[in-house]
């Protein structure tokens, strides 16, 4: 008798099943508590005209948006690449779009108080060229516009990939979400069709969320960022930016995936699979984040340009010294030579600790692109209770905001991972006749 069993495929309402446990209320409860502490100390701070507590806003503000932001991107290249990998863990990211609705508001409320933050509204700008770019309503409208756009794709998108799951699998969920998981199913049709419509409707959506991204994350970290320092300027700063927020994604996507295997009891559907291609993605744009970093800062280096080096060279000083040297160690060392082999990637308290890490570190390098060039002529680094305080609202409001996406909608890909027509998207379709279209070079 044969020793070998075929393992036995889970139908989509055994995975619905498997994975629907809400979070628990104690989880909630915590971010409840950490986001009203967040908002005393800020309106406390605001109350008194603390200027730190509009700098902590916005340091945090960078921090949680460029992640989130980063993490919907990561999504849509999934789709590009039509990965299959990721299906079901990469639901897991598309609720950090929860996130971005409310960061528009909190940028709103950053240009109410742009007078404590941003030197453009009380200094002149150093030269003739950026009078233009650095004028108040040129500055906010686009910035605010920009990001708009980005909040909108990044939720249009995020909405076509959920309804493919809510539009066959029974009413479930956080009753916030009732009437818009009603409006996923209208006019839900036939599943090979949604299938495809869907596949190809994402293929331009994810290429037009892509290209924007890298467009109008390098201006919002221009204005909201480089040119706190007004100045400052280096043309890899924007991918220095942008691509700090992708690592800080990919690192915080391997912490909830471990903390979701275990809060499910989905070992059978998340697999050391899964966190060997996590822990290869952090290591590669670990290596790719040092890249870049060092990059920026041998370029300045060599250039020897006083309206450069004396950006680098004030975080290469005390008071800022040593906050800037834990950056280093934290988001490139530890996790880059930690994460070389496969066992550091697989055996999930290592792969914690150097997500934690670079997370930690990351934070860190938000906090000295904002407060050297706020702060360049105190003696002491400013790090206290606002800093602290706000950036455990933010913690908090994040994750209300991640756990209403996340018990309102299937935490996998149920459709894309049970479906008998899941692997048609893997070669084009036309998604009007469903034929298959030629093979393209």
């Amino acid at each position: 008798m044969s020793a070998h069993h075929d393992a036995h495929v889970l139908t989509r309402e055994e995975i619905l099943s498997a994975t629907d446990r809400p979070i628990g209320r104690g989880v909630k409860l915590a971010s409840l508590i950490f986001a009203i502490l967040g908002a005393i100390v800020f309106l406390f701070g605001a109350i008194q005209g603390e200027h730190r507590a509009w700098h902590a806003l916005h340091v945090n503000w960078l921090f949680f948006v460029s992640v989130s932001q980063a993490a919907v991107v990561f999504v849509a290249v999934q789709r590009i690449t039509t990965a299959r990998w990721s299906r079901p863990i990469v639901r897991l990211l598309e609720g950090y779009v929860a996130f971005l609705p409310v960061a528009f508001l909190l940028l709103v409320l950053i240009f109410l108080g742009r007078h404590h933050i941003f030197p453009w509204t009380h200094e002149a700008p150093p030269v003739p060229e950026k009078v233009l770019w650095f004028d108040p309503a040129f500055v906010i409208g686009r910035d605010l516009g920009v990001f708009a756009i980005l909040v909108l794709l990044s939720v249009w998108y995020v909405y076509t990939s959920v309804r493919l799951d809510v539009g066959r699998s029974q009413e479930a969920g956080a009753k916030w979400a009732r009437g818009l998981r009603d409006r996923m199913r209208r006019g839900f049709g036939d599943e090979r069709r949604e299938i495809h419509t869907t596949h190809s409707r994402q293929g331009r959506l994810a290429v037009f969320l892509c290209l924007a991204f890298g467009f109008f994350m390098s201006l919002l970290s221009w204005d909201l960022s480089m040119t706190l320092d007004m100045h400052f300027q280096s043309t890899l700063y924007s991918w220095w930016f942008f691509m700090g927020g992708w690592l800080g994604a990919l690192m915080s996507w391997a912490l909830l995936t471990m903390w979701w295997r275990r809060h499910l009891d989905a070992y059978d559907l998340i697999t050391d699979h899964h966190f060997h291609d996590l822990g290869k993605l952090c290591f590669a744009f670990t290596a790719f984040w040092g890249y870049l970093t060092f990059g920026q800062y041998l370029v300045i280096w060599y250039g020897n340009m006083g309206e450069e080096t004396h950006w680098a060279r004030l975080r290469l000083i005390a008071p800022w010294l040593k906050f800037t040297l834990p950056v280093v160690f934290l988001v490139f060392v530890l996790p880059f030579f930690g994460l070389l082999s496969r066992a550091a990637k697989v055996f999930l308290p290592t792969l914690a600790l150097f997500a934690i890490s670079s997370l930690v570190g990351l934070w860190l390098l938000r906090y000295i692109e904002v407060y050297p060039s706020l702060h360049y002529e105190s003696a002491h680094a400013p790090f206290g209770l606002y800093e602290i305080g706000v950036t455990l609202g933010y913690l908090g409001l994040w994750g209300l905001c991640y756990a209403a996406f996340m018990d309102a909608f299937p935490r996998m890909r149920v459709t894309l991972m049970t479906s008998p027509y899941r692997d048609q998207v893997q070669v084009p379709f036309d998604p009007e006749t469903m034929e298959t279209m030629p093979a393209h070079e």
